[in-house]
């Protein structure tokens, strides 16, 4: 099956071109089905390559695809890499992608660019499984690119609304800042090691000095900043929410966000060398996660709610990536695929039964009246807090107890962060499916649960997000920790945990007391004593509208960044295009039409004129030929 890992991105490529060219021809239900079973065929092959691979002795398998650019000393072959990184990624994207194509059948069936969005979707696909398949800098940088275009096209899909065309620019703008920052990692690469060809370069990363290879790792993960939205390149993610809420999915659990993560995984070698980019990553980790957690807070939308969350546990997995827990984090981005991606379909399910409202502060007392999409939710919710058995838990269980070996500082912020999760979510749950029904009378008439198209989908995930923990279960539990020994050999310098099992339990018992402290607090507070959010923003209190706000973090950007471009782009066209370009050109034309004008007053018509000419040109013809 291994020889067959090019069909795995070819599939979702045909189902791209057959629904760009030929989907306006077909019916809905046929261009969703071509769609949906293009990405269930990548999950089949994918998962064959799987089971092979684990049966193998050889981890790493580079598959030739074909000849590309032969350049001078540039040789970029056109490769794949299997192996038990991107073999375990194939099965996430296509996986999840698979159950959110089949979602999107039902929640996307009434709208009028159906066969456009599955054509986004499966060209979306597609590139997420170049980015993690190549075997070089260079074909990940494509995939890299293509999953941002594909973003940009999915999140302003229905263009009609300037406010969503306006959220998809913001988010295509703000990965191309974090993409210089990779683009010039790999040109340092390449000249430092003369390959970019991973197979290549991460055996001999030692060659390099070590402020180049700090260099190196920082570069990279400044694209990682923009595409898993950390400080300071966060601000896209949330408003990425205007795409239809199976793009949210897609893009949060299984496809963009967690290109970053692969990348650092990826080139792990790099982070292991340098400490200094590593303490990089997990600062700016932790600061993120807790940071986008406090947002989380105040937020009444409840797809924003699940952006900010989401926001916040890519802050924790870059914290483990930074602390040396790399199989920990790829075990948390599993996890976290399929509880996000439940609770933001989820969400879609509320908001199709609410026709359209997303604002939970006019929803209510939904429990009863759509118990699927509760029951799934809850689940997903439990999840995320990190409540045991789910598989949440373990997840970030793994990454807080790696912080606190590494840096106390690190694993306080990082339970603080896992305790406001517990909070936000349970305040979403609390607030949207219990107490009295807030909405209209209209919406009150027409409450009712979602086609099973979308509720399996909801239950699949529902399954995953409990039983997910058997992935990566403590070894200090006398069980193997499947993850970590699945890993190990991409893993260049593997982190071992110097922890006493006596402090693993406590650190296990700290983080599940503090979750279940929270849950009990926002029970009390949502559920027993119905306080709703603040239906007025404006009664907020002074710290309370701020983080409400999200820190105004967007007007500073305004006010610092995009205001004195263009004051300086509005005074560099009148002064420079105007005076000077304009000047120039307009100057020019104005010569050739004055000089022109002279000449043309020889054309009188006169004929006495004309032979007068003639004769000073024949005496001008004469003194010239005979020198007179």
């Amino acid at each position: 099956m291994i020889k067959l890992v090019t069909l795995v991105p070819l599939f979702p490529l045909a189902g791209f071109l057959l629904n760009g060219f030929f989907g306006k021809k077909m019916s809905k239900g046929l261009s969703g089905a071509i769609a949906s079973i293009a990405v269930l065929a990548s999950f089949i092959v994918s998962l064959g390559i799987f089971i092979e691979l684990n049966g193998s002795e050889a981890k790493e398998h580079v598959v030739n695809v074909m000849s590309w650019i032969s350049a001078g000393a540039l040789q970029v072959p056109f490769q794949f890499l299997v192996d038990p990184l991107s073999s375990w990624f194939l099965l996430i994207i296509t996986g999840i992608g698979f159950l959110i194509h089949v979602y999107s059948t039902g929640y996307m069936h009434d709208d009028e660019g159906f066969q456009r969005f599955f054509t986004y979707l499966n060209l979306f696909v597609f590139f997420m499984l170049l980015l993690v398949l190549g075997n070089n800098f260079l074909i990940t940088f494509v995939g890299w690119e293509g999953v941002g275009l594909c973003s940009y096209l999915l999140i302003g899909f229905w263009y009609k609304n300037t406010a969503y065309n306006n959220a998809a620019r913001k988010a295509f703008v703000m990965n191309r800042i974090g993409d210089l920052g990779f683009l010039l990692g790999i040109l340092l690469i390449f000249v430092n090691y003369g390959s970019i060809t991973y197979t290549e370069v991460f055996p001999n990363a030692g060659a390099a000095d070590s402020s180049t290879v700090t260099a190196i790792a920082i570069l990279l993960f400044i694209g990682a900043m923009g595409k898993s939205a950390q400080l300071p390149l966060y601000t896209w993610l949330p408003d990425a929410m205007a795409g239809p809420t199976p793009v949210s999915a897609l893009i949060h659990a299984a496809t963009m966000v967690t290109a970053g993560i692969f990348m650092v995984v990826r080139s792990n070698v790099f982070y292991s060398i340098s400490h200094t980019a590593s303490e990089f990553v997990a600062i700016v980790g932790v600061i993120t996660a807790l940071f986008a957690a406090t947002i989380g807070l105040f937020q009444n939308d409840i797809k924003k709610i699940l952006a900010y969350s989401t926001v916040s546990q890519l802050g924790l997995m870059f914290l483990g990536l930074g602390v040396g827990a790399f199989s920990s984090s790829v075990f948390h981005v599993t996890t976290h695929a399929f509880f996000k991606a439940l609770l933001f379909l989820g969400a879609g399910s509320v908001i199709h039964a609410m026709g359209g409202e997303q604002d939970i502060r006019r929803m209510g007392g939904l429990s009863n009246k759509i118990k699927i999409t509760y029951l799934t939710m809850l689940i997903g919710t439990i999840a995320i807090s990190g409540v045991f058995p789910f598989s949440g838990f373990f997840s970030k269980d793994e990454i807080l107890a790696h912080a606190y070996e590494h840096n106390k500082v690190l694993w306080m912020l990082g339970m603080i962060t896992s305790m406001l999760t517990a909070f936000y979510m349970f305040r979403l749950l609390w607030v949207t499916f219990f107490g009295s029904f807030r909405g209209t009378h209209h919406q009150a008439e027409h409450l009712h649960e979602s086609p099973a198209s979308m509720t399996i989908p909801l239950m699949v995930l529902a399954a995953l997000s409990v039983i997910g923990g058997v992935l990566g279960l403590p070894e200090f539990w006398g069980t193997h920790n499947w993850m970590q020994e699945w890993l190990e050999p991409i893993i260049r310098r593997p982190h071992g945990s110097a922890l006493s099992h006596e402090t693993e339990w406590m650190l296990m018992g700290i983080a599940l007391s503090g979750a279940l402290a929270v849950i009990y607090i926002t029970y009390m507070v949502y559920r027993k004593n119905n306080v709703l959010p603040e239906a007025n923003e404006a009664n907020l209190k002074g710290w309370q509208k701020v983080v409400y706000n999200k820190y105004y973090v967007d007007e500073i950007y305004d006010a610092i960044i995009r205001k004195p471009l263009d004051a300086i782009s509005t005074a560099l066209h009148k002064f420079v295009d105007l005076q000077i370009v304009d000047g120039i050109v307009n100057g020019v034309g104005t010569s050739v039409k004055s000089i022109g004008g002279l000449v043309r007053m020889l054309q009188t018509g006169n004929i006495g004129f004309y032979i007068m000419g003639m004769a000073i040109g024949l005496i001008a013809i004469i003194i010239i030929t005979f020198n007179l």
